[in-house]
C-alpha cells in the first residue's frame, strides 16, 4: 500500500463527485453486492447513512476532554489502496465533510495521542507519542485453519462461526469477571471475524506491559502448524479458575462442534489426535486399530470422542481437556493488543469484499446473531431508495436494516457516558473532600 501524506492530491475532489452524494443507486439485482459500484455506494452510506452522531459521541466520551477526539488518529485506504495515515479531526462536522469528500472504502481507528497526528510535521518526533487507547482484541477465522475442516482462509459459514461464539463468551466474561471492565463493545469486522473495543477508562490508559499481559492471560493455543502438544494443564493442581470457566463455556458447545466440524472423521485426523504425547502409548495403539481406516464408516466423529473420554475420563481426564481447549479455545492476535498505536478497523465502516457493514454485536443476544443477517451497503441503498419520499425527523440509518444495531449501540454508549460520569462525580468529591 501507498502512505500519502493529507495534503496530497488525494485530497482533491471534484465538486461534481460531491454534489452526486445524495443521487439514487441501483444494482443490477436488488439487494445484490457488487463490488464494481462500491464507489457509488460509499457516496450514498456516507452521504446519508453513516451514523455520525453516535459514532462521535462514543469517541468522545462524554465530552470532558476534547483531546480525546481532537487528538485521536484515523486512517483511510481509498481506492486502488491508497493508505492516508494521521487523519485528525476537530469536531463531528470536519470529520463529516472529510469522510464524504474521500468516501474511504476502510476506516482505522489508532490512538490518542500528545498532539493532533495531522500536526506531527510541526511538533518534535519524541514529543508526538500515543499516549490512550481502546484495550482491542483481534479474532479472525482464519486463525483457527488448523482446526476447522468446513471452511479455509477467507470462507466462513454458519458451521466455523461457532468458533466466534465460544471466542466472544470466553474472552468477555475473563474481561468482565477476572479484570473488571464493563464496557466491552464487540463488532463484526464484516467478513470473518470479531473486534473487541474495551472502553473503560482504566483500559484506555494501559501502557503496553499491561496491555501484553492480559493478553498473555487470555492466550492458552501456543505454537505453530509444527507443534503437536498446543495446550499444557497443570497435571497435579487444580486449574486456574479462568480455564474451568473456559471449559464451561466449550463444554456447551463441544458435541456440536465435533459433529458439526467431524473433527475425527479420517485416519489423518484420528492420528493427528493420538498423537499427542500426553496420551498413553496403550490408549494410542488400541485406538489406532478400532479407527482404522476400514471401519471409520461404522462410526462417526462423535462416537469416537466418546471412546476416547471414555478411555480417559478416570485417570486422564486433564488430556481431555487440553484437547477441548486445543481444538475451540480463542486465538487472539497478540501484535494487535499490546501496541497502543496500532490500527484497528472501525466500527461501522464497509467492508470492500462483502459489502456487509461493520456492526455492533449485542452480546447477551449472541445466539441470535448471525454473520449472513448482516446488511450489506447495497441493501442499505435499496432500503433507503425506497424512503426518498418518506418524511422523518429521526436519522435516516434508524429507518433500514441497521436500526437494531444502532439501537444497541445507543445503549451502549449510555451506558459508558454513565460510567464517566458518575467517575467525575466521585473524583470531584474526593477534591472536595
Amino acid at each position: 500500500m501507498e502512505e500519502v501524506s493529507t495534503s496530497s492530491s488525494v485530497d482533491v475532489v471534484e465538486d461534481t463527485q460531491v454534489k452526486q452524494e445524495e443521487q439514487e443507486v441501483t444494482t443490477e439485482e436488488e439487494g445484490a453486492y457488487n463490488r464494481a459500484e462500491l464507489p457509488d455506494l460509499l457516496r450514498t452510506y456516507y452521504a446519508r447513512l453513516f451514523p455520525y452522531d453516535k459514532y462521535c459521541q462514543w469517541l468522545q466520551y462524554g465530552g470532558r476532554d476534547k483531546s480525546t477526539f481532537s487528538h485521536r488518529e484515523f486512517s483511510f485506504t481509498l481506492e486502488g489502496d491508497v493508505y492516508v495515515r494521521y487523519q485528525s479531526f476537530r469536531s463531528r462536522e470536519e470529520m463529516e465533510e472529510e469522510i464524504r469528500k474521500k468516501r474511504p472504502y476502510k476506516i482505522d481507528i489508532g490512538a490518542i495521542y500528545t498532539h493532533p497526528p495531522k500536526n506531527r510535521s510541526g511538533v518534535l518526533a519524541t514529543n508526538f507519542k500515543p499516549k490512550r487507547k481502546e484495550l482491542v482484541f483481534d479474532i479472525d477465522l482464519t486463525d483457527y485453519d488448523d482446526t476447522r475442516t468446513c471452511c479455509s482462509e477467507a470462507n466462513i459459514c454458519e458451521k466455523c462461526w461457532r468458533f466466534v461464539v465460544i471466542a466472544i463468551k470466553v474472552v468477555d466474561r475473563a474481561l468482565k469477571e477476572d479484570f473488571g471492565f464493563r464496557h466491552c463493545l464487540w463488532v463484526y469486522s464484516g467478513r470473518r471475524g470479531v473486534h473487541c473495543w474495551v472502553c473503560d477508562a482504566g483500559a484506555l490508559g494501559l501502557m503496553q506491559d499491561a496491555r501484553v499481559a492480559v493478553v498473555e492471560y487470555l492466550t492458552l493455543v501456543k505454537g505453530g502448524e509444527q507443534q503437536v502438544q498446543k495446550v499444557k494443564l497443570p497435571k497435579d493442581h487444580p486449574y486456574h479458575h479462568s480455564i474451568n470457566s473456559a471449559l464451561d463455556i466449550i463444554d456447551r458447545h463441544w458435541c456440536d462442534l465435533v459433529r458439526e466440524q467431524d473433527f475425527f472423521g479420517t485416519m489423518e485426523q484420528c492420528k493427528k489426535l493420538l498423537s499427542l504425547p500426553s496420551i498413553p502409548k496403550e490408549v494410542r495403539e488400541s485406538l489406532l486399530e478400532e479407527f482404522s481406516e476400514e471401519k471409520l464408516a461404522a462410526s462417526s466423529s462423535l462416537n469416537r470422542w466418546r471412546r476416547l473420554q471414555n478411555e480417559l475420563m478416570k485417570n486422564k481426564k486433564v488430556v481431555l481437556d487440553e484437547i477441548k481447549l486445543m481444538y475451540s479455545y480463542p486465538r487472539l492476535d497478540v501484535n494487535v493488543t499490546k501496541g497502543i498505536n496500532h490500527l484497528l478497523k472501525s466500527p461501522l465502516c464497509v467492508h470492500p469484499k462483502t459489502g456487509r457493514v461493520c456492526v455492533p454485536i449485542d452480546v447477551r443476544r449472541l445466539s441470535s446473531f448471525d454473520p449472513f443477517q448482516v446488511p450489506t451497503v447495497s441493501e442499505l441503498c435499496q432500503e433507503l431508495n425506497k424512503l426518498q419520499k418518506e418524511k422523518t425527523l429521526s436519522p435516516m440509518y434508524m429507518k433500514t436494516s441497521l436500526k437494531d444495531y444502532m439501537l444497541y449501540f445507543g445503549e451502549f454508549i449510555k451506558e459508558l457516558e454513565t460510567s464517566i460520569s458518575m467517575k467525575a462525580k466521585n473524583d470531584s468529591s474526593k477534591v472536595d473532600f
